[in-house]
């Protein structure tokens, strides 16, 4: 079977490259333009993958290649709050014209068998309901949000139309090994891990009683597998651990003093996904505790020495249009 992942070499999509590479037979071909993706995360198969490095978001020859594929997954994507509001023009392009070119690349294929796009939880906005399911209202809070959840609409909209199998999977938390160690603000692990390494105190905004729905790669990993083979077609899922979990328990569990820095507006007290559809229709459920996800990134804590460290001056800074802007 011949797979192709835009974002292959990112965070998520490493961890899927590697996990089809377990099947020999199977074909692996990454459309990356390196932006935020590692060639380092791609290493240790380097000689078992053709890439092709282009950007999404620009029309070329690219695209006829997704007509040969059997699966297409499409990851590739801008993430983080702060620098979709400093620049949304970009964030567009890469998350929303980007989803466009790869699925009138996909028009007209007469192998694929489903196009999996991995969609945000962040259309939640501040949900009214616990745990949050499929049909709560979409409440977007910043362009990031926006853009990705204008890339399902694409999605569930022209596949459609187009008579594209696919799935789209609102993904939420993901945390694990070789995560962004990029100089943007953003994802709490990469944050804390880089503070923990400097030995500086982790900066726990508010009071830390916020909890988040913390989901493993591993476990995103296998709901996106199951999914591109499921007999199933068409369909919204969340995927997500089923808990929610408190950033003062993360603490806790990683270990070291705390610094406390003010709330932001915009953001949850919760994050918490339903997922009985995904456990229904996927015959998929999570399998990593936050104790043992915590445990293997300590493991490997390394891998972020080269993150930026950061302190409440630092993120008040960075975060200064987040509370200009936001609501």
């Amino acid at each position: 079977m011949k797979h192709i992942i835009t974002g292959g070499a990112g965070f998520i999509g490493s961890h899927l490259v590697e996990t089809l590479l377990k099947n020999k037979s199977n074909k692996i071909i990454i459309i990356d333009n390196f932006s935020t993706g590692n060639r380092d995360n791609l290493k240790n198969f380097n000689d078992k993958i053709h890439i092709i490095k282009k950007d999404i978001s620009i029309k070329g020859k690219w695209m006829d290649v997704l007509k040969s594929a059997d699966y297409v997954y499409h990851l590739a994507a801008l993430a983080d709050i702060v620098p979709s509001i400093e620049n949304p023009k970009k964030y567009f392009q890469s998350n929303v014209t980007g989803t466009l070119n790869v699925i009138l690349g996909c028009v007209g294929s007469k192998k694929l068998k489903k196009l999996i796009y991995t969609a945000s939880s962040s259309c939640y906005g501040l949900p009214n309901s616990f745990p949050t399911d499929e049909n709560s209202s979409i409440d977007n809070r910043y362009p990031y949000a926006t853009t990705k959840y204008l890339g399902e609409k694409l999605i569930v909209d022209l596949c459609s139309i187009y008579n594209i199998p696919y799935f789209s999977l609102r993904l939420f938390n993901v945390y694990g090994t070789r995560s962004r160690t990029s100089g943007t603000y953003g994802a709490v692990f990469g944050v804390f891990l880089a503070q923990k390494l400097a030995g500086k105190p982790f900066t726990v905004v508010g009071n830390g009683k916020q909890t988040r729905d913390f989901t493993y790669v591993s476990d995103v990993v296998d709901a996106i597998i199951l999914a591109s083979f499921s007999k199933y077609k068409n369909l919204i899922l969340n995927i997500a651990s089923g808990k929610s979990v408190s950033v003062n328990k993360l603490v806790s569990l990683l270990g070291g003093p705390t610094i406390n820095i003010p709330r932001r507006p915009g953001e949850p007290d919760c994050t918490w996904g339903n997922i009985s559809l995904a456990k229904k229709k996927l015959r998929w459920k999570p399998k990593i505790s936050i104790e043992k996800g915590v445990e293997t990134i300590l493991s490997n804590i390394d891998y972020w020495k080269k993150a930026p460290v950061w302190n409440p001056r630092s993120i008040k800074k960075a975060t200064s249009l987040w509370f200009k802007y936001l609501r």
